[in-house]
């Protein structure tokens, strides 16, 4: 949290599920660098401006952040987050598979959330429903414990920047796919968040080969 803005939260408020998703950050770079892909994060909490929704989405701004303060924090944060994306998805000269990084809460509103990973896609895109099909299965035969289940604990066309970037461009030259993982593994053991990335990585691998 900027300074300027530290006191519009609390510190304990900024530490649940509602300011970051433990564990996020440090899984896209483990996925950068495996894959050598460009990575696109901010390390600012969502609920000072949260990246991941488009603008006009009543939920960009928490109802904390004063109205003055607003235009700035998305020239500073949101704007240049959002054009780098889609930028980069311009230039590149074949199909762009694009994964988004999230975490979730184990308990919400009293109701436990048993899904360990969630792939969430658009099941009217074809080539994102094939990636997630390929992907669980791998997933599947490397940790066959692992509940693994499709656009779960949120639906894979909500309000994103995924969902965005769709709008702009088709299959043929997008693909994009949000993985949620349980904070249950990045707020658990260090050793088991630690084999769940690996797992990850390689079960990537094991799909990524018929990307190319």
């Amino acid at each position: 949290m900027p300074a300027r803005y530290r006191g519009l939260f609390s510190a304990r408020f900024l530490a649940t599920h509602r300011g970051y998703d433990p564990g996020a950050l440090t899984l896209a770079r483990d996925f950068a660098a495996a894959t050598r892909a460009p990575l696109f994060y901010s390390t600012i909490s969502r609920l000072l401006v949260e990246l991941n929704r488009p603008l006009g989405h009543p939920h960009v701004f928490s109802m904390c952040v004063p109205a003055k303060a607003q235009p700035q924090l998305l020239k500073r944060y949101y704007l240049p987050y959002w054009r780098d994306i889609e930028n980069a998805v311009r230039r590149a000269n074949r199909r762009v598979v694009h994964i988004s990084f999230h975490s979730f809460t184990p308990k919400l509103r009293g109701e436990r959330r048993t899904t360990d990973i969630g792939l969430l896609f658009d099941p009217a895109r074809a080539p994102e429903a094939a990636l997630c099909r390929r992907w669980r299965d791998a997933l599947q035969r490397r940790g066959p414990r692992l509940r693994v289940r499709y656009n779960d604990p949120y639906d894979g066309t909500h309000p994103s920047v995924v969902q965005s970037m769709r709008e702009k461009f088709g299959p043929r030259r997008y693909v994009g796919i949000q993985i949620e993982v349980n904070q249950k593994y990045p707020r658990g053991e260090a050793h088991r968040w630690r084999r769940l990335r690996a797992l990850l990585r390689a079960s990537f691998a094991d799909v990524s080969v018929n990307l190319r």
